[in-house]
């Protein structure tokens, strides 16, 4: 067919083809501006769904009083391996949102982030114990080098990200890094504990010295929530009643565990000195201090008929642990 050719050249079969040239555009137009408003509008949607969804995902606040570690070794300490068990549970499997960035739904949670801290500081106090006190022959100045780094670990600042700007524009060791860390280390000491190559005093006075310095954290707990009871108490919203009452939570959920286990490492002296019923007893009030968990925290007055005042609550049970501690620090002296 040659160009000449007058099928070619007619317009009517041309038409349709100038028509498509016509309209085609504008359709595809009105396509762009139809899917970039869908885009538009999916994307308010998923911001606005991005912090509630993911905090909802993200939140996690784990109070059972059943929490064991894994098995140890014989020879090994029970109270040492639940605290790196802990750190492996909440740093290692629920994650470390108080050091979340502020793109991340983590950043927004408060409780967990408290209850997570309350849970660390119990941690690293009894890390502490263990250098100075448990983990040291008595008479020498010799400190375990695994007991020192777990204690330098576990009091790091738990609200390091990646990058702390602060004091430096290069990446960091974060908080997670560290607290896993010194789970390891604890592991590595518990092995070496078993392998007779550590030191655990399982002696009364070491006993007596830890239960001592749990009382006396328990006494600055007490205080804060004091302070919080009685300058806000009554307040229409306590924004840090919340922060404090978790925070406190897990201090008292560590400590039962521990004390719990420290039952099982120090039973001989506990027997020596009949202290198993008492004991328990005091087990028993952590874990029911631990185990308070309103739907929302409420700072009421003490006397309120109608709203309750959670903090006054919390403080009681820890005074009756805190004294229980005390009573039983008492006859281990004698």
């Amino acid at each position: 067919m040659s160009e000449n050719d007058p099928l070619l050249n007619d317009p009517l079969l041309d038409e349709p083809k100038v028509r498509r040239r016509w309209w085609k555009p504008s359709v595809d137009r009105r396509r762009i501006l139809r899917w970039s408003f869908r885009g538009v509008v999916a994307l308010l949607i998923v911001a606005a769904l991005y912090y509630p969804v993911g905090m909802l995902i993200v939140h996690k606040i784990d109070d059972n009083p059943d929490f064991q570690a894994p098995a140890t070794p014989e020879g090994a300490s029970r109270a040492v391996a639940l605290a790196a068990a802990l750190v492996d549970r909440e740093v290692g499997q629920y994650g470390w949102p108080s050091n979340d960035p502020f793109f991340m739904p983590g950043w927004a949670l408060d409780n967990m982030p408290n209850y997570q801290q309350g849970i660390i500081a119990a941690l690293a106090r009894f890390s502490t114990e263990m250098r100075d006190q448990i983990g040291r022959v008595r008479g020498t100045s010799q400190v375990d080098p695994d007991l020192e780094k777990a204690a330098g670990q576990l009091s790091f600042s738990p609200t390091v990200w990646v990058f702390d700007f602060s004091t430096s524009w290069v990446p960091t060791t974060s908080s997670n890094q560290q607290y896993l860390a010194a789970a390891k280390t604890l592991r590595n000491f518990n092995l070496r504990l078993s392998q007779g190559q550590a030191v655990f005093e399982r002696r009364a006075d070491n006993l007596q010295s830890t239960i001592d310095r749990i009382a006396a954290d328990l006494g600055s707990a007490s205080a804060v929530l004091d302070k919080q009871v009685e300058e806000h108490s009554g307040d229409w919203v306590d924004f840090q009643a919340d922060d404090i009452f978790y925070a406190t939570k897990g201090r008292l959920y560590a400590y039962g565990l521990l004390l719990r286990d420290l039952g099982t490492d120090f039973a001989p002296v506990i027997a020596e000195r009949n202290l198993k019923a008492t004991w328990d007893q005091m087990v028993e009030t952590f874990r029911v201090a631990a185990l308070l968990d309103p739907l929302v925290v409420v700072n009421g007055r003490p006397d309120a008929f109608l709203r309750p005042s959670h903090l006054a609550a919390q403080g009681f049970f820890l005074l009756r642990a805190r004294t229980q501690l005390r009573e039983i620090s008492a006859i281990l002296q004698k």
